[in-house]
């Protein structure tokens, strides 16, 4: 419990900066026409939009953290960052990165927490975040809490990188990554706790299939306790469950990938 108590410490007592928030409401689960497509989703606290700056594309321009806050969107904290013209914008804060501490996006920085350069002037063996997979398109990956790659080897204008899920990709050099790991390792310690935080967190009542009616679910129906009734476990749409590569075989970058992840 002191554990927990510490790391809300590094929180900032401030409210959110107004001009990197939005109102975007909620869908409920639902698309443009109304129809729920996401199930179990609805309710949920009223909460304001971070705007995360995820390309940092202030180029030698040096900042100044302000805060370290807490963001409802996501799992790990953001950091405030002052820039020298004046601007204010959020970024993922990583472990370590305090209240003062200095951050710059360069071709070539200075190996702290909390700057960005990219991959090719990063030293082998690094912990990064927040890393691009296309050059100039904002970090895609590595951006939950606790989380980091971890720069492997140079090769032919390519980067390996292992990442958290243990598969080794391929990243262009000239893409940028942020130095350190993603801050709030402690998330995956946290537990619900209650039916009525899950509530909080917009998450409606799940009900398993088997309990359900022949009309609602593949599972459903039968006298008692009857079981799936089929070879092979479905969703609720008729697709095969459990165990079914769902990755496209052609994708488009699996060519960049050399080694697939563990299985758990």
């Amino acid at each position: 419990m002191e554990q927990v108590k510490n790391t809300k410490k590094i929180l900032s007592n401030k409210r959110p900066e107004k001009s990197l928030i939005l109102n975007i409401g909620s869908k409920a689960g639902r698309n443009w026409s109304g129809r729920i497509t996401v199930r179990h989703r609805g309710g949920g606290v009223k909460r304001f939009y971070r705007i995360i700056d995820f390309s940092q594309s202030k180029i030698d321009v040096e900042g100044t953290v302000l805060a370290i806050e807490y963001d409802p969107y996501r799992t790990s904290y953001i950091a405030l960052i002052e820039y020298e013209d004046k601007e204010k914008k959020y970024i993922i804060a990583p472990q370590g990165l305090n209240v003062g501490d200095k951050v710059i996006i360069k071709e070539k920085a200075e190996i702290k927490i909390g700057n960005r350069m990219r991959l090719k002037n990063i030293p082998v063996g690094t912990m990064v975040h927040n890393v691009e997979l296309e050059s100039g398109r904002g970090g895609k990956i590595v951006k939950s809490a606790g989380s980091a790659a971890i720069v492997l080897a140079r090769e032919g204008g390519f980067i390996h990188l292992s990442l958290p899920s243990t598969e080794v990709r391929m990243v262009k050099e000239d893409c940028f990554a942020s130095i350190g790991s993603v801050s709030n390792p402690e998330h995956k310690f946290e537990k619900v706790g209650k039916a009525g935080t899950s509530r909080y967190m917009g998450r409606r009542p799940e009900v398993r299939g088997l309990v359900m009616n022949p009309v609602d679910h593949p599972h459903g129906g039968g006298e008692g306790r009857t079981g799936i009734g089929m070879p092979h476990p479905k969703t609720p749409w008729g697709k095969n469950a459990f165990g079914v590569k769902t990755r496209k075989r052609k994708k488009w970058s699996n060519k960049y990938i050399m080694q697939r992840r563990k299985k758990q």
